[in-house]
Protein backbone atom coordinates (compact mmCIF):
# COMPACT_ATOMS: atom_id res chain seq x y z
CA UNK A 1 0.00 0.00 0.00
CA UNK A 2 1.12 3.69 -0.79
CA UNK A 3 1.41 6.09 1.85
CA UNK A 4 2.31 9.54 2.00
CA UNK A 5 5.46 11.16 2.70
CA UNK A 6 6.51 14.54 3.97
CA UNK A 7 7.50 14.91 0.15
CA UNK A 8 4.44 14.73 -0.98
CA UNK A 9 3.07 17.28 1.94
CA UNK A 10 6.08 19.32 0.57
CA UNK A 11 5.22 18.65 -2.84
CA UNK A 12 1.57 19.66 -2.15
CA UNK A 13 1.66 23.06 -0.18
CA UNK A 14 4.16 24.17 -3.02
CA UNK A 15 1.79 24.03 -5.19
CA UNK A 16 -0.90 24.63 -3.41
CA UNK A 17 -0.34 27.72 -0.61
CA UNK A 18 -0.84 30.65 -2.12
CA UNK A 19 -3.83 29.19 -3.70
CA UNK A 20 -4.88 28.18 -0.72
CA UNK A 21 -4.22 31.78 1.36
CA UNK A 22 -6.45 33.19 -1.61
CA UNK A 23 -9.14 30.64 -1.57
CA UNK A 24 -9.77 31.26 1.90
CA UNK A 25 -9.84 34.60 1.22
CA UNK A 26 -12.17 34.29 -1.82
CA UNK A 27 -14.22 32.75 0.78
CA UNK A 28 -14.09 35.13 3.59
CA UNK A 29 -14.63 38.08 0.82
CA UNK A 30 -17.71 36.10 -0.56
CA UNK A 31 -18.94 35.28 2.65
CA UNK A 32 -19.27 38.94 3.61
CA UNK A 33 -21.69 39.76 0.37
CA UNK A 34 -24.49 37.45 2.40
CA UNK A 35 -23.42 38.92 5.65
CA UNK A 36 -24.30 42.32 7.22
CA UNK A 37 -20.47 43.87 6.74
CA UNK A 38 -19.02 46.58 4.48
CA UNK A 39 -15.85 45.42 1.91
CA UNK A 40 -13.76 48.40 1.29
CA UNK A 41 -12.06 48.28 -2.44
CA UNK A 42 -8.32 47.91 -0.66
CA UNK A 43 -10.11 44.69 1.17
CA UNK A 44 -11.24 43.03 -2.35
CA UNK A 45 -6.87 43.41 -3.59
CA UNK A 46 -6.08 39.88 -2.45
CA UNK A 47 -5.52 38.64 -6.19
CA UNK A 48 -2.18 41.21 -5.76
CA UNK A 49 -1.20 41.40 -1.79
CA UNK A 50 -2.17 39.17 0.49
CA UNK A 51 -3.26 40.80 4.16
CA UNK A 52 -0.83 39.34 6.56
CA UNK A 53 -3.26 38.99 8.98
CA UNK A 54 -5.40 37.16 6.53
CA UNK A 55 -1.86 35.12 6.17
CA UNK A 56 -1.79 34.97 10.19
CA UNK A 57 -5.14 33.47 10.37
CA UNK A 58 -4.56 30.73 7.63
CA UNK A 59 -1.54 29.41 9.37
CA UNK A 60 -3.38 29.48 12.58
CA UNK A 61 -5.98 27.21 10.92
CA UNK A 62 -3.31 25.10 9.90
CA UNK A 63 -2.16 24.78 13.11
CA UNK A 64 -5.39 24.02 14.75
CA UNK A 65 -6.44 21.50 12.07
CA UNK A 66 -3.29 19.18 10.81
CA UNK A 67 -5.63 16.26 10.32
CA UNK A 68 -7.42 18.10 8.27
CA UNK A 69 -4.13 19.20 6.39
CA UNK A 70 -3.38 15.45 6.41
CA UNK A 71 -6.62 14.56 4.63
CA UNK A 72 -5.83 17.26 2.04
CA UNK A 73 -2.46 15.55 1.53
CA UNK A 74 -3.70 12.24 0.98
CA UNK A 75 -6.56 12.57 -1.05
CA UNK A 76 -4.69 14.66 -3.62
CA UNK A 77 -1.74 11.90 -3.46
CA UNK A 78 -4.73 9.16 -4.06
CA UNK A 79 -6.27 11.18 -6.96
CA UNK A 80 -2.96 11.71 -8.53
CA UNK A 81 -1.78 8.04 -8.47
CA UNK A 82 -5.78 7.12 -9.62
CA UNK A 83 -4.67 10.01 -12.64
CA UNK A 84 -1.31 7.96 -13.48
CA UNK A 85 -2.64 4.82 -13.37
CA UNK A 86 -5.91 5.75 -15.72
CA UNK A 87 -3.49 7.32 -17.94
CA UNK A 88 -1.40 4.24 -17.58
CA UNK A 89 -4.26 1.81 -18.85
CA UNK A 90 -5.43 3.68 -21.50
CA UNK A 91 -2.14 3.67 -23.18
CA UNK A 92 -1.40 -0.23 -22.85
CA UNK A 93 -4.72 -0.08 -23.93
CA UNK A 94 -4.09 1.72 -27.15
CA UNK A 95 -0.58 -0.63 -27.17
CA UNK A 96 -3.22 -3.10 -27.97
CA UNK A 97 -5.81 -2.33 -29.83
CA UNK A 98 -3.35 0.54 -32.31
CA UNK A 99 0.53 -0.87 -32.00
CA UNK A 100 1.29 0.59 -35.34
CA UNK A 101 0.93 4.14 -33.69
CA UNK A 102 3.83 2.90 -31.47
CA UNK A 103 5.81 0.54 -33.91
CA UNK A 104 6.82 3.29 -36.22
CA UNK A 105 10.17 3.06 -37.42
CA UNK A 106 11.06 0.63 -34.51
CA UNK A 107 12.93 -2.99 -35.47
CA UNK A 108 10.35 -5.95 -35.60
CA UNK A 109 10.79 -9.33 -35.64
CA UNK A 110 8.34 -11.95 -37.27
CA UNK A 111 5.72 -11.85 -39.74
CA UNK A 112 3.59 -8.63 -40.88
CA UNK A 113 0.54 -10.57 -40.98
CA UNK A 114 0.91 -12.03 -37.02
CA UNK A 115 -1.76 -10.98 -35.23
CA UNK A 116 0.02 -9.85 -31.85
CA UNK A 117 2.18 -7.92 -31.05
CA UNK A 118 4.64 -7.90 -28.40
CA UNK A 119 6.84 -4.71 -26.60
CA UNK A 120 10.12 -5.38 -25.54
CA UNK A 121 11.51 -2.46 -23.69
CA UNK A 122 15.50 -3.02 -23.28
CA UNK A 123 19.29 -2.22 -22.10
CA UNK A 124 22.17 -3.44 -24.16
CA UNK A 125 24.10 -3.39 -20.70
CA UNK A 126 21.34 -5.17 -18.70
CA UNK A 127 22.31 -8.63 -17.85
CA UNK A 128 18.75 -10.03 -17.88
CA UNK A 129 18.67 -8.64 -21.46
CA UNK A 130 21.60 -10.39 -22.10
CA UNK A 131 20.45 -13.32 -20.33
CA UNK A 132 16.89 -13.70 -21.58
CA UNK A 133 18.08 -12.65 -25.39
CA UNK A 134 18.81 -15.90 -26.58
CA UNK A 135 15.38 -17.54 -24.55
CA UNK A 136 13.65 -14.76 -26.58
CA UNK A 137 15.31 -15.87 -30.07
CA UNK A 138 14.23 -19.52 -29.63
CA UNK A 139 10.77 -18.41 -28.90
CA UNK A 140 10.26 -15.82 -31.78
CA UNK A 141 12.00 -18.54 -34.24
CA UNK A 142 8.94 -20.87 -33.16
CA UNK A 143 6.17 -18.24 -33.15
CA UNK A 144 7.40 -15.62 -35.31
CA UNK A 145 3.64 -16.52 -37.43
CA UNK A 146 1.53 -15.89 -34.76
CA UNK A 147 3.16 -12.75 -32.67
CA UNK A 148 5.41 -9.66 -33.77
CA UNK A 149 8.18 -8.51 -31.40
CA UNK A 150 8.97 -4.94 -31.36
CA UNK A 151 12.55 -3.70 -29.78
CA UNK A 152 12.04 -0.55 -28.16
CA UNK A 153 15.24 1.09 -26.50
CA UNK A 154 14.89 1.98 -22.86
CA UNK A 155 18.91 2.52 -21.78
CA UNK A 156 19.34 3.02 -17.87
CA UNK A 157 21.76 5.52 -17.95
CA UNK A 158 22.50 6.33 -14.60
CA UNK A 159 23.55 2.67 -13.84
CA UNK A 160 24.68 1.49 -17.49
CA UNK A 161 27.40 3.92 -19.10
CA UNK A 162 27.15 2.35 -22.35
CA UNK A 163 23.70 1.74 -22.81
CA UNK A 164 22.74 4.99 -24.76
CA UNK A 165 25.75 4.02 -27.39
CA UNK A 166 25.67 0.73 -27.61
CA UNK A 167 21.63 2.07 -28.86
CA UNK A 168 22.77 4.44 -31.11
CA UNK A 169 25.59 1.79 -32.82
CA UNK A 170 22.27 -1.10 -33.35
CA UNK A 171 20.25 1.94 -34.83
CA UNK A 172 22.86 2.66 -37.44
CA UNK A 173 23.06 -0.74 -37.90
CA UNK A 174 19.08 -0.95 -38.25
CA UNK A 175 19.83 1.96 -41.43
CA UNK A 176 21.46 -0.75 -43.15
CA UNK A 177 19.17 -3.62 -42.63
CA UNK A 178 21.16 -5.59 -39.73
CA UNK A 179 19.72 -4.79 -36.29
CA UNK A 180 18.81 -7.87 -35.04
CA UNK A 181 22.30 -9.11 -36.02
CA UNK A 182 23.80 -6.04 -34.46
CA UNK A 183 21.70 -6.67 -31.62
CA UNK A 184 22.65 -10.54 -31.04
CA UNK A 185 26.13 -9.53 -31.36
CA UNK A 186 25.92 -6.96 -28.92
CA UNK A 187 24.41 -9.12 -26.43
CA UNK A 188 27.10 -11.98 -27.01
CA UNK A 189 29.84 -9.79 -26.13
CA UNK A 190 27.96 -7.34 -23.34
CA UNK A 191 31.52 -7.58 -21.10
CA UNK A 192 33.11 -5.90 -24.36
CA UNK A 193 30.51 -3.39 -24.59
CA UNK A 194 32.64 -0.30 -26.24
CA UNK A 195 33.85 2.06 -29.38
CA UNK A 196 36.06 -0.96 -29.84
CA UNK A 197 33.33 -3.49 -30.40
CA UNK A 198 31.07 -1.41 -31.76
CA UNK A 199 33.12 -1.14 -34.88
CA UNK A 200 33.98 -4.64 -34.68
CA UNK A 201 30.45 -5.79 -35.36
CA UNK A 202 30.06 -3.52 -37.81
CA UNK A 203 32.44 -4.71 -39.78
CA UNK A 204 32.05 -8.52 -39.55
CA UNK A 205 28.19 -7.46 -41.00
CA UNK A 206 29.89 -5.86 -43.66
CA UNK A 207 28.33 -2.59 -42.84
CA UNK A 208 29.10 0.63 -44.86
CA UNK A 209 31.42 2.34 -41.66
CA UNK A 210 31.02 5.91 -42.83
CA UNK A 211 27.18 6.06 -42.72
CA UNK A 212 27.01 3.24 -39.38
CA UNK A 213 29.46 6.20 -37.61
CA UNK A 214 27.29 8.85 -39.40
CA UNK A 215 24.23 7.63 -38.43
CA UNK A 216 25.13 6.49 -35.09
CA UNK A 217 26.35 10.29 -34.33
CA UNK A 218 23.41 11.75 -35.94
CA UNK A 219 20.46 13.95 -33.85
CA UNK A 220 18.10 11.35 -35.43
CA UNK A 221 19.29 8.32 -33.53
CA UNK A 222 19.42 10.45 -29.97
CA UNK A 223 15.77 11.27 -31.31
CA UNK A 224 14.37 7.46 -32.08
CA UNK A 225 15.96 6.59 -28.82
CA UNK A 226 14.35 9.36 -26.92
CA UNK A 227 11.11 8.54 -28.30
CA UNK A 228 11.58 5.07 -26.99
CA UNK A 229 11.99 6.87 -23.37
CA UNK A 230 9.25 9.01 -23.76
CA UNK A 231 6.62 5.63 -24.14
CA UNK A 232 8.50 3.70 -21.21
CA UNK A 233 8.37 7.32 -18.80
CA UNK A 234 4.26 7.00 -19.71
CA UNK A 235 4.36 3.56 -18.83
CA UNK A 236 6.09 4.01 -15.56
CA UNK A 237 8.64 2.12 -15.92
CA UNK A 238 12.07 1.26 -13.82
CA UNK A 239 13.40 -2.19 -15.15
CA UNK A 240 14.82 -3.88 -17.91
CA UNK A 241 13.60 -6.46 -19.82
CA UNK A 242 9.94 -5.00 -19.28
CA UNK A 243 7.21 -6.14 -22.46
CA UNK A 244 4.02 -5.42 -23.48
CA UNK A 245 1.73 -7.96 -25.00
CA UNK A 246 -1.97 -7.49 -25.50
CA UNK A 247 -2.47 -4.91 -22.96
CA UNK A 248 -0.74 -6.87 -20.57
CA UNK A 249 2.71 -5.53 -18.76
CA UNK A 250 5.47 -8.10 -17.09
CA UNK A 251 8.99 -8.20 -16.96
CA UNK A 252 12.07 -10.51 -16.10
CA UNK A 253 14.44 -12.52 -18.51
CA UNK A 254 11.63 -15.28 -18.54
CA UNK A 255 11.78 -18.81 -19.30
CA UNK A 256 11.00 -20.23 -22.59
CA UNK A 257 7.75 -21.69 -20.79
CA UNK A 258 6.87 -18.68 -19.47
CA UNK A 259 6.73 -16.76 -22.86
CA UNK A 260 5.03 -19.47 -24.22
CA UNK A 261 2.62 -19.40 -21.51
CA UNK A 262 1.95 -15.33 -21.83
CA UNK A 263 0.82 -16.23 -25.52
CA UNK A 264 -1.46 -18.47 -25.23
CA UNK A 265 -3.23 -16.11 -22.65
CA UNK A 266 -3.07 -13.93 -25.04
CA UNK A 267 -4.38 -15.73 -28.13
CA UNK A 268 -7.59 -16.55 -25.44
CA UNK A 269 -8.35 -12.96 -24.91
Amino acid sequence: MRQFSWKSINHFFSIYWKNLIKIIGIFLITFSFFSCSFLSKADTQTETQIDPNLEAQVLQIIRNNPETILESVQNYQQRQIEQQEQEKQSLLDKMKTDPQSFIKESPVFGSASAKLVMFEFSDFQCPYCARGAATLKQFMDKHSNEIRLVYKHFPLTEIHPQATPSAKASWAAMKQGKFWEYHYALFSNQNRLGEDLYTEIAQSLNLNLEKFNSDRNSTNAQTAIDQDLEIARQLELSGTPTFVLNGELFSGALSLENFEAKLTQAQQN
